[in-house]
């Protein structure tokens, strides 16, 4: 059966955006088959996260340890989120990938990231998708919040609904990068809050914060706090990269 013309207008478009601009591979730009798809080489790269690992923050574990087991950290100093899941593990090729959604003002990366976090997302239709916020001035400075692209795009493909402005940055914090576990933490603490008029809203309900890259936890877990002290009865994180070495 021949395609009706609109349909083969849009395929013949296809091709010449395909010709003219070909998909790239986002972590080195190689010429790639598809769109949001990986070289083979920057694939083999990447260390994809999942089972088993700590049931709370998802630090990888070398072998089976049981449903609901935690890592040491978790046990020794239980965090203020609930579940924590990453795409990847923090390295060469998914720092680069960050960067370019962060930094080089590359907004179709926040669709590539989505296409690998969706996974880890859990079946609760009730579930609110929240970007992690930036402070107005680093937004200002910056043009957009890349957390808040990644939100979008993973919308877009669970259905779950995204909040925007339900959480608050009312700090503006010094960049983290170079800062311990315990620097960080007190760098953050009291720099997010739910407004007053707003609580009503969080009570009772699950929030997916939505970010890049997890470090420490700690900007994670100011956020937890915030939204639990406005009555959330939970609080999970899903992010690209996870830092799963020396780096934390």
């Amino acid at each position: 059966m021949l395609a009706p013309p609109a349909s083969a207008g849009r395929v013949v478009l296809r091709q010449l955006l395909d010709f003219a601009l070909p998909p790239r591979c986002p972590g080195c730009g190689a010429i790639t088959q598809a769109d949001h798809s990986f070289c083979l080489g920057c694939w083999q790269s990447l260390h994809f996260l999942g089972d088993p690992c700590c049931a709370c923050c998802g630090h990888p574990f070398a072998h089976e340890s049981g449903e609901g087991a935690l890592c040491g950290a978790c046990l020794a100093y239980p965090p203020r989120f609930d579940r924590v899941r990453a795409a990847v593990a923090y390295g060469e090729v998914a720092r680069k990938v960050a960067l370019k959604l962060k930094y080089a003002g590359r907004p179709g990366v926040a669709e590539t990231l989505a296409r690998f976090m969706s996974r880890h997302i859990e079946d609760d239709r009730e579930a609110v998708l929240m970007p992690v916020p930036l402070h107005r001035w680093r937004i200002w400075k910056r043009g957009y919040n890349q957390s808040a692209l990644i939100a979008r795009a993973l919308s877009r493909r669970t259905g779950l609904r995204t909040e925007m402005d339900l959480l608050k940055r009312v700090k503006a914090t010094p960049p983290l990068r170079g800062l311990g576990r315990k620097e960080r933490a007190e760098t953050v603490r009291g720099a997010f809050v739910v407004p007053s008029e707003r609580k009503a809203e969080a009570k009772g309900r699950t929030f997916v914060l939505v970010d890049d890259v997890f470090t420490t936890g700690a900007t994670a877990g100011a956020c937890a706090k915030a939204l639990k002290r406005a009555g959330a009865a939970r609080v999970e994180v899903i992010c690209w990269a996870r830092v799963t070495g020396g780096e934390d």
